[in-house]
């Protein structure tokens, strides 16, 4: 009887797991396809580490929380900030700012990646900052977020969860099924001991 009660806990516990698992891939996907390619999560955005020039503050795969910066915020910014940027080849980097210069109403910020050896070789003018990073960082799940914004990636991880929940259920309903028809399992248990 003993054994009936871990065993269903065990079973219930498997299929709360594969369901979050199910639902978590669903928000995933969808919101990196709802977002063009950066998912988000309450209001930030998550960003995919592609090079090791921050490191040890955030490691290659790693993915950072980064909060949108708009309007005179932009001009805020501190000595110190990591902040994600457009560079001059129209690419997204994240780098920490080492330095500000102001020229009227421009402001400009000197950006350095915490493992570089020397600072980047164009100031960063205020208007191009996007974001900036907020501390949260999970190592290697970035990997994960550029596979799900494929199409193949998007799919697995969509499909796969939804097959071992179904096929965990289906497990589920013929044990249940076998405990409901006690002769049918003494028969099975008579056969097997003769």
């Amino acid at each position: 009887m003993k054994l009936k009660k871990v065993t269903k806990v065990i079973s219930n516990l498997i299929t709360a797991f594969l369901f979050m698992v199910v639902v978590f891939m669903a928000i995933l996907v969808i919101s990196t396809k709802a977002s063009g390619g950066e998912p988000q999560v309450l209001g930030y955005q998550l960003k995919s580490v592609l090079s090791g020039s921050m490191e040890p503050t955030f490691l290659t795969g790693s993915i950072i929380a980064v909060e949108k910066v708009e309007g005179e915020a932009k001009k805020g910014l501190k000595d110190g900030d990591v902040i994600t940027f457009v560079d001059s080849e129209e690419r997204l980097v994240t780098h920490r700012i080492i330095g500000i210069k102001t020229s009227g109403e421009h402001v400009m910020y000197e950006t350095k990646g915490d493992n570089n050896n020397a600072a980047d070789m164009d100031p960063v003018l205020s208007d191009n900052v996007q974001a900036v990073y907020t501390g949260f960082t999970i190592p290697y799940v970035g990997y994960l977020i550029n596979f799900a914004q494929s199409k193949e990636g998007s799919a697995l991880l969509l499909i796969v969860p939804g097959l071992l929940l179904l096929g965990y259920a289906g497990f589920s309903i013929y044990q249940g099924l076998r405990e409901l028809d006690p002769k049918k399992n003494e028969k099975d248990t008579e056969e097997k001991t003769a």
